[in-house]
């Protein structure tokens, strides 16, 4: 375990109803259903409406939320589940691959609060599940919370794509007449 103490930021409020999709696998249903209870926990303490969707494994979780979030209402997801690390590189391949795709979805504006837990052994998963321990399945809701916060505050700003002409004098390439104006 990581030695110091750490800091856990006041769970936001919200003035509209909040609805998350949880994704888990259910793979080790044992940390499974810690990260699950810490997740319903953290969401309902924050007033939040949650639907749970199960998937085979964690590869399948980053997908499952991408489908989720092109075909659905959601204003955030949660994503949990467990990888213990075996006797392959698949263990790499599954942790890379699905942190990767969950954090390339959220630098697109998916409030994802990532609760895959990517451990040695089944003991430290059991122990970062427990939600009265270190609570990792409420720790990933309450960041997919945090996101979903800063996400309505910054929601109605709108910048401009692209480039703007400094003046209403533009040229077309090629165009040697001199500017046109628009």
């Amino acid at each position: 375990m990581a030695a110091g103490n750490h800091t856990t930021l006041t769970t936001p409020r919200f003035d509209t109803p909040v609805k998350v999709l949880i994704v888990i696998s259910p793979y080790y249903s044992d940390i499974a259903e810690g990260l699950l209870k810490g997740a319903k926990a953290e969401l309902e303490a924050a007033g939040a409406e949650w639907d749970v969707v199960e998937m085979p494994g964690a590869l399948e979780i980053p997908t499952a939320i991408g489908i989720s979030d092109r075909k659905s209402n959601f204003d955030g997801y949660v994503a949990l589940g467990c990888v213990i690390r075996g006797e392959t590189t698949h263990y790499e391949t599954v942790c890379n691959d699905s942190s990767r795709a969950l954090q390339l979805m959220g630098l697109q504006g998916i409030c994802i609060g990532n609760g895959i837990l990517t451990v040695e052994n089944h003991e430290q998963a059991a122990v970062r599940a427990d939600p009265e321990g270190q609570n990792k399945g409420g720790g990933a809701a309450a960041a997919a919370l945090h996101l979903i916060a800063l996400s309505r505050k910054w929601g109605d700003i709108r910048k401009d794509i692209g480039f703007k002409p400094r003046s209403d004098d533009y040229l077309m390439a090629g165009d040697n007449d001199g500017p046109k104006t628009a």
